[in-house]
């Protein structure tokens, strides 16, 4: 009976233990949104966005990486760590080289092992082939103040 007992607290300590939290485990980072959809936008025009970060955490945070599922899209990011409670930015820029739709993924590394993606879409909209047309009214205009 008593190694029973004995038994039943040790296990009741291990699962109190277990549910302490550990600050430098919870996740200090916090994205005031995941997705931007640019929605329509035209081909060959570099447009950006900004995704806000938050530090929740008690301690400086730092962003090792942000790095883009391709090329086509290039994060800035300020190095330096984030203040407790601080507020940082991530500058996403898209080339809309090619037409049609994408979905573009970003995956944000940070206090050594972790990791959250954010994501951008939109579609690319092909601008019709040649030059615009000519205005024959604006040759008229030009007539009239000679």
């Amino acid at each position: 009976m008593r190694r029973i007992l004995s038994l039943a607290v040790l296990l009741s300590a291990f699962v109190f233990a277990g549910a302490q939290t550990n600050p430098e485990t919870q996740d200090a980072l916090k994205l005031k949104e995941t997705e931007h959809d640019f929605g329509k936008i035209p081909q060959g025009k570099p447009v950006y966005y900004t995704f806000v970060v938050v530090n929740t955490s008690n301690a400086p945070l730092k962003l090792d990486n942000v790095q883009a599922s391709c090329g086509c899209t290039t994060p800035e990011w300020n190095r330096d760590p984030i203040a407790a409670g601080g507020i940082s930015e991530i500058k996403v820029g898209y080339n809309a080289a090619a037409e049609g739709a994408f979905e573009k993924y970003i995956t944000i590394t940070y206090n050594g092992t972790q990791s959250k993606q954010i994501k951008i879409k939109g579609t690319v909209w092909k601008a019709p082939e040649g030059s615009a047309p000519g205005n024959a009214s604006v040759q008229f205009l030009k007539k009239q103040t000679l």
